[in-house]
């Protein structure tokens, strides 16, 4: 197998950091991977924001339900899908923002951040190192913008912990591949045919070094999908000028 898709294949969210510094020519390159993912158009609709000061990061972990690991990880970064860019330079000859605020452009700036933020996890485990992303920033979306002061037109997405790790479980296996691949049309029998993957993750949750749990995948999907999360944050994103028409 490919040694880069091999190590691909190792992924696990990592909640458990050594007290190991990164060095700053780590970063870079790091953040020279997230950097060179794909965007549509070259638009480059994201930014990156390091997380140093120590009261800011409390304050931002607080917020999450991952706050020991996000406290502890030597790096915090947090993806914001960003438009202000282009705003910018619309405003700047007086043309209108109309085509930034609609659902496409959402999209497009939310896409751009995630394969950056990909890009800079799968960079950074080639080096060994862990990484988790951290959605629960969303969990109060409007004070992580106050905190960042991020201006209209921009979102903060989720954040993501780096660092040497330290207590690593085995990756959770995924679902075989007649459950989320087919030809020319989609295949709704055979993805929703979930008796084997089932049993493959009930038998993983029992037997995992640790956080051991009597459950299977449908009991998972079917515990998180019992009440709406975050509902706020579609108001949020209005409130920072998306129309999402």
């Amino acid at each position: 197998m490919n040694p880069i898709i091999k190590n691909m294949t190792q992924h696990v969210s990592v909640r458990d950091f050594k007290d190991e510094t990164l060095s700053q020519e780590t970063k870079n390159e790091l953040l020279l991977a997230a950097q060179s993912g794909s965007t549509s158009n070259f638009v480059q609709a994201f930014s990156i924001i390091e997380i140093t000061d120590k009261t800011l990061r409390n304050e931002l972990a607080d917020i999450t339900v991952s706050s020991p690991h996000v406290k502890k990880a030597d790096t915090f970064y947090v993806f914001v899908a960003d438009l202000h860019r282009q705003a910018t330079i619309l405003e700047k000859h007086h043309q209108s923002l109309d085509s930034l605020k609609n659902m496409e452009s959402l999209f497009v700036s939310t896409i751009d951040t995630t394969i950056a933020a990909e890009n800079m996890a799968i960079a950074a485990e080639s080096m060994g190192l862990g990484i988790c992303f951290v959605g629960s920033i969303r969990n109060n979306i409007q004070q992580v913008a106050d905190l960042l002061q991020l201006p209209e037109l921009t979102v903060p997405l989720f954040g993501m912990t780096i660092g040497v790790p330290g207590i690593k479980n085995a990756p959770k296996p995924r679902m075989p591949k007649k459950n989320y691949v087919s030809k020319n049309a989609y295949d709704a029998d055979s993805f929703n045919d979930l008796s084997e993957y089932d049993t493959t993750i009930k038998e993983y949750y029992a037997n995992r070094e640790t956080r051991k749990q009597d459950a299977t995948w449908s009991d998972k999907n079917l515990d998180f999908f019992k009440e709406i999360h975050r509902p706020d944050v579609a108001e949020f994103v209005k409130n920072q000028g998306f129309t999402l028409e």
